[in-house]
């Protein structure tokens, strides 16, 4: 596999959407996950969407991750026009701090799976992980990080606990 071939696909509604999923890419950087991102708006750019969808397969992504706020419409668009998997990151771009996304992302029609993350920077950070636990079925060396990364989470929840209990 070449390494920089993009495999996870990571489009956002609107560039506003960029300081959240800088969590994500700095996640999918840290797992050597190769990826590309683009601004394509299911409202506003509705061609350009159905155009990323039906070619990404074929063009080497095997996850597809899309950020949207308000309406929220861009993963199940998506999703709707490809057989991969795809993730919705709901982003909180509204006075209704991102419930209107999340549901919008998470309420699809049975056939037309959205595997819907948490609202916002948590969510970015999850949807890359995600993606990599998806592509890390069918390769050893991601699985391995993967592994590492957990390990490392705990190692530091167990240091943390410590200094807790030590009174520190």
């Amino acid at each position: 596999m070449d390494k920089n071939k993009p495999i996870v696909g990571l489009i956002m509604g609107s560039k506003s959407d960029l300081p959240v999923l800088e969590s994500t890419i700095s996640k999918l950087k840290e797992l050597g996950v190769s990826f590309e991102v683009k601004v394509i708006s299911a409202h506003r750019t509705p061609d350009r969407a159905v155009q990323y969808s039906v070619s990404a397969k074929s063009r080497g992504i095997k996850v597809i991750i899309a950020a949207a706020g308000g309406a929220a419409h861009l993963a199940g668009f998506i999703a709707g026009h490809t057989i991969l998997p795809v993730i919705g990151i709901p982003i909180d771009a509204t006075p209704l701090s991102g419930m209107d996304s999340l549901l919008a992302t998470v309420q699809m029609p049975g056939g037309i799976p959205v595997a819907t993350v948490a609202i916002g920077k948590a969510g970015a950070v999850n949807a890359a992980i995600l993606s990599a636990q998806i592509i890390a079925v069918g390769d050893e060396e991601l699985a391995k990080k993967l592994l590492a990364m957990k390990k490392a989470m705990a190692q530091k929840v167990i240091k943390t606990s410590e200094e807790v209990e030590n009174g520190i």
